[in-house]
């Protein structure tokens, strides 16, 4: 039996098995006081050696009580103090909002002090752009291969889909479209006057221009009306499809991106055989009626040609779309998808919980999502998490990936709203969509208070196992920093939430970026099409003979000779973007020694932002020449420190320098690699030796913040180890010549 149990939102379903209860025994999770650096309330930790503090999120500078969200300011407060030479009505200048600072130190408020946070952060990049984790990160691993080996080990059934449609309140129609009535009161008004020169002989044998009156009928219908025929018949053809999953799996996605350009070939089509069959060949005409009619034939299959052409380039830029989205985005929008999976589920009742109850196995959720169009519902569709889990790249199907991209494109991150008010008063819950950081905090307080114990500033596994299956327990931990303590706390769940929220804008910046190069690749070619077209049509009705084709075409190579660079860049371009494809939006890169962040990819150019801010436009024929370092895409990155001390140092206090310094990192493991490598460089005028450590970041340089604090604190942590060993550095003795003045 499959029990479902669904919020008052419909927003989380979940599937309860018939099996009987049967629990995995849980142990506690042990807690390694040296795994962080960071001290939370009612948390006890032994510090062997005094590590650096990671500053805490700058967003807890929004007051809130343990219980209660902070609260959300006011428009007027999300605006920065504009300076007095910019207009108030000027937009940002940058897609991912006004930069600010990253984080600041949780005890900058009792304190008064700057936090490293603050000054290495200050004019640096918005959160929104260049705090984004790396999928290869340790911390942030991606879902995909992992939910692989966990959930459901029974290969997955092909012809499964994994989404469908929740029903919703009907809105109101506004009826029909004036076009459309228009054209059906044409068609009505045609087929009535069709019937009427059949079935009455005087009509009937009434002739215009030497041609039967039903004849121009059914010519005038097939013209005027011939597109609104089509239209039914591909709603027709749409709905077929629909009732069979193997046919919407593999050409829906196809059908409705070429609906519009076969039912222009069909209605070339069907005037085409109007025309030939209406105009008998045999009647004797005049010559220049003959020449009129073969002139209507040829421009009827010119573009009839043309529409052909069309339809190709339409169905190839579906291809190229389809295959360009699946090998680039389709992991990080499983992850994406994932991640909003869960905070539906956390935000709404434990239904885990509830399941075990009744004792029942519970199975993996769903996600639901709404589609808007003009500020209204368009529809409301529900993802079964299990079988997104289960997909693989190479076999997902043009139509998954589109219902994935809706699911991250089209709409917000949301979780369902349930405050105590609501609990109590017993409203409907709704959608409760994050637009903005502040709103990413705001929720995070609502998701956290929602899933902790009462008077709790941590989540533990069991808090977690009361909202999902152990499955999906064990695929969210490695995402949280500090969840494998066995305690995640409220700072690491908020600033979890907020990454997620940056995460997504990232992916539909990106996707947006694609569908925008794909428009500009579509008009370009149009307008090759069109010329084509126009030539066809030409040598058709005899008017391009071949002396002025010649002419044509010496004046051609000319203007290629002219345009052929820009042609050329045209071609690089469309190499760079859609094949090469370094970089997407909001990865972290480094051309010409410089290091940028990916803002806007077009087709022709890329847009980039400084550290300070300053936008640098790349031509992209430019760049496919240039070697292109990406931060995002690499693993966790390496890093060194280089100082010197005193020639006379002994071995022995070099070895405890190493020792301490691994000692460091293994009580940071979650910002540290556990090995440190200690090497001599180079001597130095017999008096100093240049010692080099080599570490490992968990993480790549994509954080670029995160990292130069990191390193901070590691210089900080090695001066009070060389404080502690005393070891030094003198300078050779040096001659002084005193001169005396008389």
């Amino acid at each position: 039996m499959a029990e479902r149990r669904v919020s008052n939102g419909e927003e989380v379903v979940i599937n309860v098995s018939d099996k009987e209860d049967s629990k995995d025994p849980r142990a506690s999770p042990s807690f390694n006081p040296l795994a962080s650096p960071d001290s939370d309330a009612g948390i006890e930790k032994s510090k062997p050696v005094p590590p650096i503090s990671i500053p805490t999120p700058e967003i807890y500078k929004f007051s809130g009580s343990v219980h209660k969200p902070p609260k959300i300011p006011s428009p007027e407060g999300l605006v920065r103090r504009k300076s007095l030479s910019r207009s108030i009505y000027s937009k940002p200048k940058s897609r991912f909002g006004e930069q600010q600072s990253f984080r600041y130190d949780s005890t900058r408020e009792e304190n008064g002090g700057r936090s490293l946070r603050e000054q290495f952060g200050a004019g640096s990049f918005a959160r929104g752009s260049f705090d984004r984790a790396s999928p290869n990160n340790k911390s942030n691993r991606s879902v995909a291969s992992a939910a692989l080996s966990k959930v459901a080990e029974e290969e997955p059934d092909e012809n499964e889909e994994i989404y469908k449609k929740v029903k919703l309140h009907r809105v109101k129609r506004s009826g029909m479209k004036p076009l459309a009535f228009l054209e059906l009161v044409v068609f009505m008004a045609i087929l009535g006057a069709l019937i009427v020169s059949l079935t009455i002989d005087v009509v009937n044998k009434h002739t215009i221009w030497g041609l039967e009156f039903w004849k121009w009928c059914v010519l005038v219908m097939v013209t005027l009306s011939g597109m609104l025929v089509t239209n039914w018949f591909m709603h027709f053809v749409v709905f077929i499809i629909e009732k069979n999953y193997l046919l919407r799996k593999k050409v829906l996605y196809f059908v409705h991106g070429l609906k519009k350009n076969v039912q222009v070939f069909i209605w070339f089509s069907l005037v085409l055989i109007a025309w030939i069959c209406l105009f008998d060949g045999d009647v004797k005409r005049t010559r220049k009626t003959k020449r009129f009619l073969d002139f209507i034939t040829w421009t009827i299959v010119s573009l009839l040609v043309g529409s052909i052409l069309f339809l190709v380039k339409t169905f190839a830029l579906k291809v190229l779309a389809s295959k360009f989205n699946v090998r680039n985005f389709f992991e990080r929008i499983q992850e994406s998808v994932f991640h909003q999976y869960v905070l539906q589920t956390l935000s709404g009742p434990p239904l885990i919980e509830e399941a075990e109850n009744v004792g029942r196995v519970p199975s993996t959720g769903h996600l639901s999502f709404t589609r808007t169009k003009d500020g209204k519902v368009k529809d409301k569709k529900v993802i079964d998490m299990g079988k997104v889990h289960r997909m693989k790249q190479e076999k997902v199907s043009a139509w998954t990936m589109r219902v994935l991209i809706e699911a991250v494109g089209t709409s917000g991150i949301s979780t369902i709203s349930s405050t105590l008010d609501e609990v109590n008063n017993k409203k409907e819950r709704t959608d409760k969509e994050i637009t903005n950081e502040m709103e990413a905090v705001a929720a995070a307080y609502d998701v956290f208070n929602n899933v902790a114990k009462p008077n709790h500033n941590y989540i533990e596994e069991d808090d977690l196992l009361r909202f999902m299956i152990k499955e999906e327990v064990d695929l969210v931990l490695p995402l949280i920093e500090d969840a494998d303590t066995g305690k995640i706390t409220r700072k690491t769940f908020t600033e979890w939430v907020v990454n997620v929220y940056t995460s997504r804008k990232t992916i539909g910046h990106s996707l947006n970026d694609t569908k925008t190069a794909v428009k500009q690749l579509d008009k370009l070619i149009t307008g090759i099409l069109t010329v084509i077209t126009f030539i066809v049509w030409m040598v058709l009705l005899d008017i391009a003979s071949t002396k002025l084709l010649l002419v044509f075409s010496s004046q051609f190579l000319g203007l290629a000779f002219m345009i052929g660079s820009t042609c050329k860049n045209i071609f690089e371009s469309f190499m760079f973007v859609f094949v090469m494809h370094p970089y997407d939006v909001g990865d972290r890169c480094v051309v010409d020694g410089v290091m940028l962040l990916v803002e806007e990819i077009d087709l022709l150019t890329t847009v980039f932002l400084k550290i300070d801010n300053e936008k640098v436009f790349y031509p992209n024929s430019v760049l496919i020449s240039k070697p292109i370092s990406n931060f995002y895409r690499s693993p966790d990155m390496g890093d060194y420190v280089d100082f010197g001390i005193a020639f006379s140092t002994p071995a022995e206090k070099i070895g405890c320098l190493k020792g301490k310094i691994g000692e460091y990192l293994v009580a940071n493991s979650q910002h540290w690699y556990p090995e440190a490598q200690v090497m001599v460089r180079a001597i130095e005028n017999m008096n100093k030796l240049v010692l080099n450590i080599l570490v490992q970041h968990t993480i790549n340089f994509q954080v670029y913040v995160e990292k130069s604090l990191r390193r901070t604190a590691l210089i900080i942590a090695i001066k009070r180890i060389l404080e502690d060993l005393e070891i030094d550095y003198t300078l050779l003795p040096q001659d002084v010549n005193l001169t005396g003045h008389k």
